[in-house]
């Protein structure tokens, strides 16, 4: 399954072309790529997608007249409003810059890599971003939003000819209470089947409970090996909260763990209602037999998610 934003229906189907610029290192380095960069950044911080904005008011209309929940989320609906407009971001937590590539053969990573860490330096500076990189042996901030792995950068290679970026902005109260479980889980008589990832995904809901600042988004993986569990999970996240999973049986799994979540009451910030989850998204990765890990990757309910699309000759357009 292909969870990226934006893509064009059948584009890996189409013959590789040509590069129109003297070089890779060229189109990297271009005005245009630098400028989409920083702006896919700037609008993460800022805007969040409309996918996003019109669940949370759809959620509001579900909510009881005059409840705490229904406030709640009203509140959240004139703050995305209110930085829109303003140009400023939408939560003062930032977050860390979590970027996911997808390039042609030819290009250098680390030139990518270098670009990312400038556009997120350039956005700190324009206070679009706060000062979030910290060393965590000395205690001191870089000041700038990067640092060792700061931003995080993910690449695949693919045929098309253009460049690809999505960037999360994960905030640190989401991030505290993801979760990764070995199975089986006894505690919760949660075995190494569907059932059981169904019970120990619920149960990571109810651990949050308001600490990821519901309603939230769940990107989960089933599968793989520890470390590359929790990228996949995040790597969900990049999915429209209104698509529906390819594979049938996750489909399932992800529509009844939405339901069972919006009934356990937590509600927005945990304040109580019906709205706990604004969707759940399921990837799976092989595994070895000894290891079954269920990995969740909480997203607070800004869900602030973005994508560009960079042509060769440094055109680019926003695709989510």
């Amino acid at each position: 399954m292909n969870p990226w934003v934006g893509d064009c229906p059948g584009q890996d189907d189409r013959p590789p072309r040509r590069l129109r610029l003297k070089s890779t290192t060229e189109w990297i380095e271009s005005k245009g790529f630098k400028e989409a960069l920083f702006e896919l950044v700037r609008l993460a911080a800022c805007e969040l997608p409309a996918d996003v904005e019109k669940a949370l008011g759809e959620a509001k209309t579900a909510e009881e007249p005059g409840s705490t929940a229904e406030l709640t989320l009203g509140l959240f609906l004139k703050n995305i409003e209110m930085a829109r407009q303003r140009r400023a971001p939408v939560c003062q937590d930032t977050g860390m810059p979590v970027f996911f590539v997808r390039h042609p053969e030819g290009i250098s990573r680390r030139q990518i890599v270098r670009a990312c860490r400038e556009a997120v330096a350039r956005a700190t500076a324009e206070q679009f971003l706060r000062h979030n990189a910290v060393d965590p042996v000395t205690g001191i901030n870089s000041g700038n939003n990067t640092g060792e792995g700061f931003p995080a950068v993910y690449f695949e290679e693919w045929d098309d000819p253009v460049i690809e970026m999505a960037i999360i902005l994960k905030g640190g109260g989401s991030e505290n209470v993801s979760a990764q479980y070995s199975m089986p889980h006894a505690a919760l008589d949660a075995g190494r089947d569907l059932e059981g990832v169904r019970r120990v995904v619920l149960d990571a809901v109810r651990r949050a409970e308001g600490k990821g600042c519901p309603p939230g988004i769940l990107g989960v993986c089933i599968g793989g090996d520890r470390g590359g569990a929790y990228v996949e999970a995040k790597h969900q996240l990049l999915r429209p909260l209104d698509d529906v999973n390819p594979d049938p049986v996750l489909a399932e799994l992800e529509a009844r763990i939405l339901s069972d979540a919006n009934r356990l009451g937590i509600g927005p910030l945990g304040l109580g209602g019906k709205s706990t989850l604004l969707g759940v998204k399921i990837g799976k990765l092989h595994r070895v037999p000894a290891s079954f890990f269920v990995t969740i990757s909480y997203m607070c309910w800004e869900n602030r998610r973005r994508s560009v699309r960079i042509e060769p000759d440094g055109t680019w357009r926003v695709t989510g």
